[in-house]
């Protein structure tokens, strides 16, 4: 059994953050994760990192923009983000602290709790991790789960917190809306009559619009190309099954019909927009490296090898949609030529055929805690008497599903694929209360959450930037410190106290 001050789970950019500032703060300290990497999606494909309003940016978030500048010699903020190794490399001396230790291959299976306080952690090889304070920063909020925390999972209905933009969405026409008359059957049936679905389409019919139904927002694999000469070239993966892009050549062919010929880069956001001459590849239209159908929202509470299964089917749709992009004729030719110029960085993901590490969780649990965020408190920010830090990127939905519906036609009804959930709604910087980063008093009194924070599903869509979570890591290992130095509950540490040491190191908690 191993003992520390702080235990971290889970090696996010959040968790990296919340070890160092612990460490920092004089604490000993466990990460423990689950895989053989640091850093989550800022290590793992998100290298174009999305940061609203620069001006709250403040602290760990601050301090890696300023790393990520004196690496490639250039003024703070010339690119959005670093090349994924890079990005690592800067959290590995980050990590490389005598009070820190990271434990990899740690997949938590057990927490152990006794009047409401984390004793301990147990990880699936048995080893055992006791401290005095624990911060679950994992994308799914694993640790606040086994603690015993209550969460919740995807969207509620609209007349749980009033918001304007809760539960399911009325699909409309849009960037990444599935365009009109495509059919979702693999026959064209008569009489108005569902036939089998085309794959890629989820046969489940929707929700109310408002109604809250526990949709996830899509997940997907951030991928890193390149065009240069020694890049990896895109292979046709065992497996690849031709029958499962159908949609996509329905896509193309209505393009077609209709005079538009998506640029190549329209598909994959092709742009060199990282150092290097990399692109981030991000899941842009209605047919992309986002999955939509309904597996995402599986995910949260499965199992390990559910969890697993969700994972590769995930990282064989990209695989395959570059293959189906470059090679399959109904491909216009002129996006087959210019994705065939594309590949794999040679010095990226070595260890994992040049492919990212990390699934992009765009949510999991959202914990239950002393406050829930929620839109109103974005839209019209609330003024709250325990701010640790600042937000500003707009409320941010991706697609949550792919299924259809029947179109009332005359003279029988039309069958119609379409996608539904997006939303994107600017928000002013907003202040981020202490209160949404721990549990109930009655829940865990030694849990600090900087990822899976107390928020509705519409708030969490804001939050859930990696700039924040960096900023809100620092938050929680300060305060886990905090806590085992004054024995007290995470809850009752000098919030006052706590905002002094942040400004101390550029954390931005009010605008002029």
């Amino acid at each position: 059994m191993t003992s520390a001050d702080v235990v971290v789970a889970g090696a996010t950019s959040a968790g990296v953050c919340a070890a160092l500032a612990a460490a920092e703060a004089g604490a000993s300290v466990v990460l423990l994760e689950a895989g053989r990497h640091v850093g989550g999606m800022t290590s793992g494909g998100l290298g174009y990192t999305d940061v609203g309003d620069v001006r709250v940016l403040g602290g760990m978030a601050a301090r890696f923009r300023a790393e990520v500048a004196a690496h490639y010699g250039v003024p703070v903020g010339t690119y959005a983000g670093p090349e994924p190794h890079v990005a690592e490399g800067i959290f590995r001396r980050w990590l490389d602290h005598p009070r820190i230790q990271v434990v990899h291959d740690a997949e938590l299976e057990a927490a152990e709790v006794r009047d409401a306080t984390i004793v301990g952690v147990r990880t699936r090889d048995g080893r055992a991790w006791t401290g005095g304070a624990f911060v679950d920063a994992t994308y799914e909020g694993d640790l606040l789960a086994f603690a015993g925390v209550p969460s919740s999972v995807g969207r509620e209905d609209r007349s749980l917190h009033g918001e304007a933009f809760a539960g399911r969405r009325e699909p409309v026409p849009g960037r990444h809306a599935f365009p009109a008359w495509v059919s979702p059957f693999t026959d064209d049936p008569s009489g108005g009559t569902a036939g089998a679905v085309l794959p890629q389409v989820r046969d489940v019919p929707m929700a109310p619009v408002g109604a809250g139904d526990g949709g996830v927002m899509s997940y997907g694999y951030r991928l890193c190309l390149t065009t240069a000469p020694d890049r990896v070239p895109v292979e046709r993966r065992p497996g690849y099954d031709a029958a499962h892009w159908e949609l996509g050549r329905r896509l193309f062919r209505h393009w077609a019909a209709e005079g538009y010929e998506p640029p190549a880069g329209a598909l994959l956001g092709l742009e060199p927009n990282l150092p290097g001459g990399k692109a981030d590849g991000n899941s842009l239209g209605p047919f992309s490296l986002s999955v939509l159908d309904g597996t995402a929202w599986e995910y949260p509470t499965a199992g390990r090898e559910r969890r697993e299964e969700i994972r590769l089917h995930h990282l064989h749709h990209a695989q395959d949609l570059l293959w189906f992009l470059t090679h399959d004729p109904a491909v216009p030719a002129s996006v087959r030529r210019e994705l065939g110029r594309w590949g794999l960085p040679r010095d990226e993901f070595a260890d994992t055929g040049h492919l990212p590490h990390q699934l992009y969780v765009r949510e999991a649990r959202r914990m239950q805690g002393e406050v829930v965020l929620t839109e109103h408190d974005l839209r019209r920010p609330a003024r709250w008497h325990d701010v640790v830090a600042m937000g500003s990127y707009h409320l941010d939905v991706r697609e949550v599903q792919r299924t259809w519906r029947w179109v009332h036609e005359h003279p029988r009804p039309v069958g119609m694929v379409v996608t539904e959930g997006y939303l994107s709604v600017p928000v002013p910087p907003y202040p981020i209360p202490y209160r949404a980063l721990v549990p109930r008093w009655e829940d865990c009194t030694n849990l600090v959450v900087p990822v899976c924070v107390s928020a509705s599903h519409v708030a969490f869509s804001s939050v859930r930037m990696e700039p924040q979570y960096q900023m809100l890591g620092h938050v929680a290992g300060l305060a886990a410190a905090r806590a085992v130095a004054s024995g007290r509950a995470v809850q009752a540490v000098d919030v006052v106290s706590l905002q002094v040491e942040l400004r101390a190191a550029g954390q931005v908690l009010a605008l002029p």
